[in-house]
């Protein structure tokens, strides 16, 4: 049956029986004698687990943003050219690629804490001596470092909170982790207009060290979670980036999540980059009313996100997937063809709601679909993927509206998200409540 896989090719499943309790059936247990139970609570560990992978995808989303804010003011100190200045920004998200894979597979064998304060130094002190640059190579290199450091925060910082949480507060615990971004971008737009003219780039990346401290003193205390230490004492051979593609049926799962999360990121980035720009061009909004409307989109997202997770905890991955992209295609058509001010800030924040509140799903998800020994690997590497063809949408969305007006490029987005409705339904299976293998 569509959105059915083999359960021998998952962890075991959990059910409720008549008195409420968990009970699992003796052919799944057959089949999967190595799935751990989830803690029974969320304690202190689980909360501050949250706070340490939450502050990291944070910095994510602070770093990339005030790196493209500050780029004149880099490019007229440095001498830079137009394309040296857009490389620093492409350096930083090849190092994050790169560092997303290297780091998700490295803790996939020795720990999730212990990578993520490795990964935390490293954008620290690069971010730091970025501040120190000279000239544009040492910049660049610096800036890839660094970059190295930031790819590795979605992926393990999902997978331990993943196991950290009890399974029935596992997409929440997820969605907590997905608003860290909103918060480093609102944060981005909110500081930089405001700092970067009194203390100028150079103390713009100074300043970016001290969350980074933040993460690394909260770090240092968590502990690995128990499902990862009862996993590694049985140590794979094969690689954790085989175990994605072992078989027919894990790959359908990797192909699915790389259609999901390519839609996710290729929605956002199509939908925000160009949002400033339509409404200036079609409604004459100066940049501060654009500004407006932005971050009441922006919160219509994070809003989208924490209810995510909620929701999908209480009725499952699939059917709050499908809402979502439902919501997504319809609130993306019916924004394309709005005129009035008002309404558009109204159906700006649903749209948002809609169109990056998926983003609260997709830690849990990816984490209950793969194992233990590939957990933090998949996380990283499906959900990079995702970003790099997210990373072609404001210039397709531009391409489009150059030959046929915005209001159609955005209106085809509607057509994506059809697409993810049929890669969930036929490719993801329902994992609600499952226990981590």
């Amino acid at each position: 049956m569509p959105g059915r896989a083999d359960v021998s090719a998952f962890p075991r499943q959990t059910r409720k029986s008549s008195q409420g309790t968990d009970t699992v059936s003796d052919h799944q247990a057959t089949l999967d004698p190595i799935a751990i139970a989830s803690p029974a609570a969320v304690d202190g560990k689980a909360r501050k687990a949250v706070w340490g992978a939450a502050i990291g995808y944070a910095m994510d989303g602070f770093d990339l943003l005030i790196l493209g804010f500050m780029l004149k003011a880099i490019s007229a100190e440095l001498h830079l050219s137009p394309g040296q200045a857009a490389s620093l920004v492409t350096a930083t998200l090849v190092g994050a690629v790169l560092g997303g894979i290297g780091f998700g597979m490295l803790s996939d064998r020795i720990g999730r804490v212990r990578v993520l304060t490795w990964t935390i130094v490293l954008f620290a002190v690069f971010t730091g001596l970025c501040a120190l640059a000279q000239g544009y190579w040492d910049l660049l290199l610096y800036r890839t470092i660094a970059g190295l450091g930031l790819g590795g925060e979605f992926g393990i910082g999902m997978a331990l909170v993943a196991e950290a949480w009890p399974a029935s507060k596992r997409a929440r615990a997820s969605s907590y982790v997905g608003l860290g971004w909103q918060a480093g971008v609102l944060a981005a737009a909110i500081a930089t207009p405001l700092l970067l003219p009194a203390i100028g780039w150079r103390g713009m990346f100074a300043i970016g060290i001290l969350p980074a401290l933040a993460a690394y003193f909260i770090r240092h205390s968590l502990h690995e979670p128990e499902v990862f230490v009862a996993r590694s004492k049985d140590k794979p051979r094969e690689s954790a980036l085989r175990l994605l593609v072992k078989d027919r049926d894990t790959a359908k799962l990797s192909l699915g999540m790389v259609i999901l999360c390519s839609v996710q990121n290729f929605g956002y980035y199509g939908v925000m980059i160009w949002l400033p720009n339509y409404l200036s061009t079609r409604f004459g909004f100066a940049l501060t009313q654009s500004a407006v409307w932005t971050a009441v989109t922006i919160a219509g997202m994070a809003l989208g996100i924490f209810a995510f997770g909620h929701i999908a905890d209480r009725i499952g991955r699939r059917p709050t997937f499908f809402g979502y992209m439902v919501g997504a295609a319809v609130m993306v058509v019916v924004y394309s063809r709005l005129t009035d001010p008002f309404e558009l800030l109204i159906a700006g924040a649903v749209m948002g709601f809609f169109v990056n509140g998926m983003l609260g799903g997709y830690g849990a998800l990816i984490s209950e679909l793969f194992p233990t020994a590939a957990r933090a690997t998949a996380q990283n590497v499906l959900f990079n993927i995702g970003r790099g063809v997210g990373g072609f949408g404001p210039v397709v969305v531009g391409t489009i509206a150059a030959t046929h007006g915005f209001q159609m490029a955005i209106a085809l987005l509607a057509a994506l998200y059809v697409l993810d409705i049929v890669a969930m339904w036929f490719l993801i299976p329902e994992r609600r409540g499952a226990e981590l293998a």
